[in-house]
């Protein structure tokens, strides 16, 4: 099949988003064998150092699917119950009736009404809509604090519920991924980190994909810079951050083409089986960190459409870093993109972040990646 990939107009899509206010962004798409990769704008404020597309890059939240995988592959051998209460494995960190009640899969697509964590570990830092009344405090603050899981999950566990078990909309939220990761080392007798470096990562031939081992990035990488609504001006660099803050839900450095490799290989059912697969697949409805509702799987979810034109993926974000991966039901076309600025929005009197170029541009940038 002919490639679709205009590689012209991808190139200026980037430059129009480094123009838009990215300091530098950097990106692989591909199309069936056809591979392009691009970068724009500067790796080092200070420096100038330009950005290229081979640089390593924390990619927050996409953690999740690799998570997620491993959970399923401990499924697919028998030692985890996808539907079986997680009080059966961690009665200490979910004890009672809602151990009982909140099932792994509810873990895993975000149903379970467990609270984030994030408002009561950051305390200056208070969840969507109230980021009007908040300040910055607490990322500088905390820049090298080094976090218990246990004490983590206490926060969100000891926090009102956000619903009922299994209701929906469900909400996202990084406690369910900290207890998943809890989950696997009980049942494995090793670290989180270490089940998925060998049953994903490994699995998936990632060569440049990894846990940190402390707060920098391994090299090469760009620095990360953090605006917080503009509260923090210009933007601080956080590319030195403990990462213990998320641990095994949304830590991992990778790269675009790594990212690209792995869920080209999991649509095609490469990293987990296709059952489980087809699992990862079934959505339901969530609330997510922005406060929109959107179809959410098995640590995977659907940029939009359906059947074999959907894209499947995830994106996240750290302190001063965003990436999203996405990659079409049939495994042909892939775009994988990394941004050094987050939360470049303004906010109204309300708290609502404002449209900035920037979000215009990254959805032309989208739009020419995955559609040609």
């Amino acid at each position: 099949m002919k490639s679709t990939l205009d590689t012209a107009a991808l190139d200026a899509a980037v430059d129009s988003v480094h123009r838009a206010g990215i300091p530098g962004l950097f990106a692989e798409v591909r199309d069936g064998d056809a591979i392009w990769r691009g970068a724009a704008g500067v790796a080092d404020l200070a420096t100038g150092r330009p950005v290229t597309a081979d640089l390593r890059h924390r990619v927050g939240s996409i953690t999740k699917t690799f998570t997620a995988a491993a959970v399923l592959r401990q499924v697919e051998d028998g030692r985890i119950g996808l539907d079986a209460p997680v009080g059966r494995y961690l009665p200490e960190l979910v004890p009672g009736e809602r151990g009982e009640a909140i099932t792994v899969r509810m873990l895993l697509n975000h149903t379970s009404g467990l609270a984030e964590y994030l408002p009561y570990a950051y305390p200056s830092l208070k969840a969507f809509p109230d980021l009007a009344r908040t300040g910055p405090e607490s990322l500088e603050e905390h820049r090298l604090t080094r976090f218990d899981p246990v004490d983590l999950i206490g926060m969100g566990v000891g926090a009102l519920a956000t619903g009922a078990p299994g209701s929906t909309p469900g909400l996202y939220s990084n406690t369910n991924y900290l207890l998943l990761a809890r989950l696997l080392e009980e049942v494995t007798g090793s670290t989180a980190e270490d089940c998925i470096t060998r049953d994903v990562i490994e699995r998936a031939g990632l060569r440049d994909t990894a846990f940190p081992t402390g707060p920098s990035i391994e090299e090469p990488h760009a620095r990360l810079y953090e605006a917080w609504f503009g509260m923090i001006d210009p933007p601080r660099d956080h590319s030195v951050q403990d990462m213990s803050w998320v641990g095994p839900s949304a830590s991992l450095t990778s790269t675009v083409s790594d990212l690209n490799r792995f869920y080209r290989l999991l649509l095609a059912g490469e990293i987990v089986a296709p059952s489980s697969l087809a699992q990862m697949r079934r959505t339901v409805r969530v609330v997510s960190q922005e406060g929109r509702t959107i179809e959410y799987g098995l640590g995977l979810h659907p940029m939009e459409g359906a059947g074999q034109d959907a894209f499947w993926g995830h994106g996240g974000t750290v302190w001063g870093g965003g990436a999203l991966a996405m990659t079409r039901a049939d495994g042909r076309r892939q775009l994988a993109v990394a941004v050094n600025l987050q939360r470049w929005n303004r906010l109204d009197s309300s708290g609502r972040p404002q449209p900035h170029p920037i979000d215009a541009a990254l959805g032309r940038l989208y739009r020419v990646a995955l559609l040609g």
